[in-house]
């Protein structure tokens, strides 16, 4: 065996050296991939000068990753290939396998295992303290990064694969989503809170049409019906708002506001003799404000932003013939957000979602899919249709009759009543095992 000379100690020193650089590799990219740029953003808002450096370095995350594992892997077949050459010269061939074992040992646990192990712990911290060093290495790697970055996109071009060179690590939806459903899961965030931040992600994924209040269930009242009929309509109302239409329920013409026709029932009654006869002079034209139609289509973020421009909290829903669909109204949307909103003006209060003895839940037909996820934390799919009438009606690809069961989406649906060609009440369970989608009559 050599002495252990010079030469031993500096390639020695080298490997260390080399097995520190490759903690470092490991641990930065650990960091700045587990680090939330949300909390990277509000450190950087109070000053801290490596947070904000860290967001401008994940901005390319394809520049970033290429930089950290080119200086990860060349530092780590040069500290195995010193060892190799180190340990052959003092012990001949069985070095290389020596070498192997060794370096793979001190490799695994302290340039992998325990940097990784502490970035993980800490990400945001340790993104912030690696990030300016590692913003000079993707800065002086960047031509070698740039030449394997348009090597690796034309090889996956050959198979079909296209690549988003502005696309993030990760979503900021899905990233706040996930940490919502693990805090829950983990009892450390609430259902009702998870609902409701969830809620108000979801808004701009959503359209109008999936909320509205149908126009079959309207309440409207005729423009040329007699001014004392209207204000008792009005008055025995439970909404402030409502429409006004001339001839057909489709052909609205205005919005009335009871505040409105109360102050213009006091100017008459006063300009007149005081007795109700006297409101037969009563314009209700003159009163009414001009209604305000929004296309089924519109995002529900989209629309509250109108809303809120506007002023105003009550929308007429049409489709792309301009024929009424339903309506919408300010608190629609904020009820997606916050769940039900009633008041001592609302004629019956919502009543809990509960199952049955036999484990059954007994819902109306026109209860959305999404109501019903949020009040039973199911996963029933509301793609085809938003309500669990519509559901049934997509999957059977028929209007069912009373009695008639379907099993599909693991979930077991009875039809109980039926009103002309809506499913009024339907009965809902989940199955036990998954089976296959099937219908039958029961």
């Amino acid at each position: 065996m050599p002495p252990l000379d010079a030469a031993f100690w500096v390639s020695a020193g080298a490997i260390m050296v080399l097995l520190c650089f490759s903690a470092f590799f490991s641990g930065s990219e650990t960091a700045l991939t587990a680090a939330s740029r949300a909390k990277l953003r509000s450190r950087a808002d109070k000053g801290e000068k490596g947070a904000k450096t860290a967001l401008d370095v994940t901005e390319d995350s394809e520049k970033l990753i290429g930089a950290i594992l080119l200086g990860n892997n060349v530092v780590n077949i040069l500290s195995t290939s010193l060892a190799t050459a180190l340990l052959t010269r003092m012990l001949g061939q069985s070095g290389v396998a020596i070498a192997t074992l060794v370096m793979t040992v001190l490799v695994l646990i302290f340039a992998e295992v325990l940097p990784k192990t502490y970035a993980i712990t800490l990400p945001e911290q340790v993104a912030g303290r690696v990030a300016f060093p590692i913003k000079i290495v993707t800065i002086v790697l960047a031509p070698i990064v740039g030449i394997v970055r348009l090597l690796v996109r034309g090889l996956l071009h050959l198979f079909g694969v296209r690549t988003d060179a502005n696309q993030h690590m990760f979503s900021i939806h899905e990233e706040i989503a996930g940490a919502l459903a693990l805090g829950q899961s983990e009892g450390t965030v609430d259902k009702e809170d998870r609902d409701r931040l969830l809620g108000a992600l979801d808004l701009g994924n959503r359209t109008v049409e999936e909320i509205m209040l149908h126009r079959r269930e309207i309440e409207m009242i005729d423009v040329e019906s007699a001014p004392n009929q209207i204000l008792a309509d009005v008055l025995s109302s439970p909404h402030t708002r409502l429409p006004l239409y001339q001839g057909e329920r489709e052909n609205v013409v205005g919005i009335i506001h009871s505040k409105d026709l109360l102050r213009a029932v006091e100017k008459v009654l006063r300009s007149g003799d005081g007795t109700l006869d006297s409101l037969k002079h009563l314009d209700v034209t003159k009163v009414m404000m001009k209604p305000y139609f929004i296309p089924e289509t519109t995002p529900l973020d989209e629309q509250m932003r109108e809303f809120l421009k506007r002023r105003t909290h009550f929308a007429l829903v049409v489709d792309e013939y301009g024929d009424l669909k339903g309506l919408l109204t300010l608190e629609d949307i904020l009820e997606e957000i916050v769940g039900e909103i009633t008041d001592e003006f609302d004629q019956i209060a919502p009543a809990r979602l509960l199952p049955n003895a036999a484990g059954d839940y007994i819902v109306d037909g026109s209860m959305t899919i999404r109501d019903l996820n949020r009040e039973t934390d199911w996963n029933l799919p509301d793609d085809e249709a938003n309500t669990i009438a519509g559901l049934i009606i997509h999957e059977a690809q028929t209007i069912p009759t009373q009695g008639q069961v379907f099993s599909f989406h693991h979930f077991r649906l009875e039809v109980l009543a039926r009103t002309d060609n809506r499913l009024t009440r339907i009965k809902i369970r989940p199955l036990i095992a998954p089976t296959q989608s099937q219908s039958e009559k029961a």
